[in-house]
């Protein structure tokens, strides 16, 4: 899996605002390719070794069948000044890339294995996130 944008416009982006985070969005409520999903109920910001240590969890426990979908990318730069560095002198250089998640966003989804299995497999990755979060199922 890619660890970070190949192209970005601008190298440094602003801080991303936790306020912003905390909206509910509507389109990512239930999941779009898989019956399973894991749903996030808080705000957060994830890095790429969370995100992939659930993608493995779930890898793990499903036996490479069936289907694996992983909704978020990290594509947000974050930036640190050195320790013992004085006011000024501009924003510091690239630290860390993380993947702002909001309220109620689908992280993985999982078809095509059997329905005991997807929710052990999803609840495995639940216990690798760093908030809490529920796993919805896909009703027709």
């Amino acid at each position: 899996m890619k660890q970070q944008p190949s192209r970005l416009k601008f190298k440094k982006y602003h801080k991303i605002c936790k306020s912003r985070l905390q909206l509910a969005d509507q389109r990512l409520f239930l999941p779009k390719f898989g019956f399973l999903g894991l749903k996030a109920l808080e705000a957060t910001k994830l890095t790429f070794n969370q995100i992939e240590a659930g993608r493995k969890t779930i890898r793990r426990i499903t036996k490479k069948e069936g289907f694996i979908w992983v909704n978020v990318f990290t594509y947000a730069s974050c930036t640190s000044k050195p320790v013992a560095s004085r006011m000024g002198k501009g924003k510091g250089s690239h630290s860390h890339w993380v993947c702002p998640v909001r309220v109620g966003q689908i992280l993985y989804e999982v078809g095509g294995v059997p329905n005991y299995l997807g929710y052990k497999a999803l609840w495995q990755a639940a216990s690798k996130m760093p908030m809490r979060s529920c796993i919805v199922k896909l009703v027709y």
